[in-house]
């Protein structure tokens, strides 16, 4: 048995992509007989909206995911971020960054065949007198931790071994909002998950994570990171790519449970030819069958009218689209 959870930010609506990594978190909880849960990483201010969590409620809805609790928001914990800040701090792993994002890229850059560093520790050994003269500047540091620490290996359940450089990641950022790293972290063992399954365009976080979670006492996490949907032009899917959200399939005729069996059809879980529901999918789903590389559907995915004219897959034929 375990815990899950789905962790969208509701910053616009949710995509075939991210409903089919849904669909795989919620039946890796559910086909081991445990809870699945779901939380809004909301601390982008000024793209997250109450209407995009709405949204991306009723879509999970129609879809056929249920949840376990209330929903979760990380804009209402920032008291337990700063309390984990504070430990870090207490223990003297944590020290101000002035750095913006574009020196950060420029101080990263390496020479070719080596490993980029996200952050190379620029600020990490200013003394007091340069600290306070970029304060007088005008300069709000963000707070980052102090790794002291080269690799981590963490066993993905797909992936296999994941190892990567821990650099001093940012724990708060020079706005004052706790970094996406800290929450995940004291989020995921708040609530008690055990499982993060997650879009492994993600993958490389973990070590990270797990390093985190490490210093602030907590118990580790398993990881699957799933393949994600590509767009016909192998990146990533967008309005311009069509019916990419569940009210754009619904506008060109492809109803809630065509596109629940649309997906699980392009994961091996249903042959396409039948309307499944989420439920359907419980008793034989099993991870080691699950594909490892990235679905790129055709422009049939987004017009069913063509959806017979794709060399890659069979699409449903023998159902009704608009259930």
């Amino acid at each position: 048995m375990a815990s899950g959870r789905f962790a969208p930010s509701p910053t616009g609506a949710l995509h075939l992509g991210n409903l089919r990594t849904a669909l795989l978190a919620w039946l890796f909880a559910r086909s081991s007989g445990g809870t699945f849960l779901v939380r809004m990483e909301d601390l982008d201010r000024v793209q997250a909206s109450a209407e995009h969590e709405a949204s991306q409620l009723r879509d999970l809805e129609a879809l056929g995911l249920d949840w376990d609790g209330g929903v979760v928001r990380q804009s209402e914990r920032f008291e337990r971020y700063e309390a984990a800040i504070g430990l870090l701090t207490g223990a003297g792993l944590t020290y101000p960054c002035y750095c913006s994002r574009r020196e950060v890229r420029e101080a990263s850059a390496a020479p070719q065949g080596e490993q980029l560093v996200s952050y190379p520790g620029t600020c990490r050994g200013l003394s007091l007198r340069e600290r306070a003269r970029r304060d007088g500047e005008g300069r709000r540091p963000a707070l980052r931790l102090l790794a002291n620490i080269g690799k981590v290996t963490v066993v993905d359940d797909l992936l296999g071994p994941l190892t990567a450089t821990v650099d001093d990641v940012v724990l708060r950022r020079a706005d004052g909002v706790p970094a996406y790293n800290l929450a995940v972290v004291v989020d995921d063992a708040a609530q008690r998950v055990e499982q993060v399954v997650r879009g492994d365009d993600l993958a490389t976080s973990a070590p990270r994570q797990r390093h985190l979670a490490s210093l602030l006492g907590l118990p580790p996490v398993r990881y699957a990171h799933v393949p994600l949907v590509l767009a016909p032009g192998s990146g990533r899917l967008a309005k311009r790519d069509g019916a990419v959200t569940l009210a754009d399939q619904a506008s060109v005729g492809r109803g809630a449970r065509a596109v629940c069996t649309l997906l699980a059809a392009s994961l091996g879980l249903a042959d396409g030819n039948e309307l499944v529901a989420p439920g359907d999918l419980v008793a034989g789903f099993d991870p080691a069958g699950l594909p490892r590389g990235p679905w790129t559907p055709g422009a049939w995915a987004f017009d069913p009218d063509k959806h017979d004219k794709s060399p890659e897959f069979v699409a449903p034929k023998k159902i009704n689209l608009e259930e």
